[in-house]
């Protein structure tokens, strides 16, 4: 692929996956869209890249309808978009039966309905073009569940439902969907993660501070991107809750019952 001619938008560019994927794909010569709620910490991010002059920031919040069409209109006004990479999201963090209705809202809002508000819109000008990709970044816990994460769980899965639709009705129109699934990185994830009444953990989760690192997980998305692969499991050995779950679901249920998860 030749990432020159490619303009790519990301959300969550801010930290993590999608800052570490921004500088990739930097260094790959593509102009990028940066998007988060955080336009100090984009402007950043972009400050650090090859090829500044070719990086837009473009602030907006999932969580916030009318910012996200502001945003939308304003770069879809001024740029052909080739890939939209769907990575900015929240977590959770608490038992569901102790959980706040407020905190599953909330993560559907900014996991599931802003993305799918985004892509929607996006989505007019793949169909006008006959060419996109959505690049959505969900989880290993999209595929299978684990304690602590239930409505993180549920919004995950709720996107592969609706991309796995948006493929099949738009494969005439040339769109492309690569769900990319990561299992535990070494992210700020845990720390911003949502507990039962809605404030953030505030601590990394011993398992996520010994995932892979957000520079390997941004080049193995990379990886399957150039090959429109329609779905990317990156991970460890959690990886294997996959396959136990297709083929060997009560094993997978006694492997979790005993694996440290939170």
């Amino acid at each position: 692929m030749n990432w020159q001619n490619k303009t790519v938008w990301i959300t969550g560019a801010s930290s993590g996956i999608g800052e570490a994927l921004t500088y990739q794909l930097a260094e790959k010569g593509a102009t990028l869209i940066l998007s988060s709620r955080k336009q100090a910490a984009l402007e950043a991010v972009k400050s650090k890249c090859a090829h500044p002059e070719k990086i837009v920031v473009a602030p907006l919040d999932l969580a916030d309808a009318a910012s996200i069409e502001t945003a939308a209109k304003q770069v879809l006004a001024n740029h052909q978009i080739d890939i939209l990479v769907n990575n900015g999201g929240i977590s959770q963090r608490s038992l569901l039966a102790e959980t706040n209705m407020e905190v599953y809202r909330k993560l559907m809002e900014v996991n599931y309905f802003g993305t799918i508000h985004l892509s929607k819109i996006v989505l007019e000008q793949f169909v006008k073009n006959k060419k996109g990709h959505f690049v959505n970044v969900t989880s290993l816990m999209g595929r299978f569940s684990s304690q602590y994460r239930s409505g993180y769980c549920g919004s995950k899965h709720a996107l592969h439902g609706f991309f796995d639709c948006l493929r099949l009705e738009h494969d005439t129109d040339n769109v492309k969907v690569t769900m990319v699934c990561p299992g535990f990185v070494k992210t700020r994830i845990s720390l911003n993660a949502l507990t039962a009444d809605g404030s953030p953990q505030d601590q990394m989760d011993d398992m996520q501070a010994q995932g892979l690192s957000s520079e390997e997980c941004a080049k193995q998305m990379i990886r399957a991107i150039e090959r429109e692969k329609h779905e990317v499991y990156i991970g460890k050995r959690e990886v294997m809750g996959i396959y136990l779950k297709r083929f060997f679901p009560g094993l997978l249920h006694k492997w979790l019952l005993r694996a440290q998860v939170k």
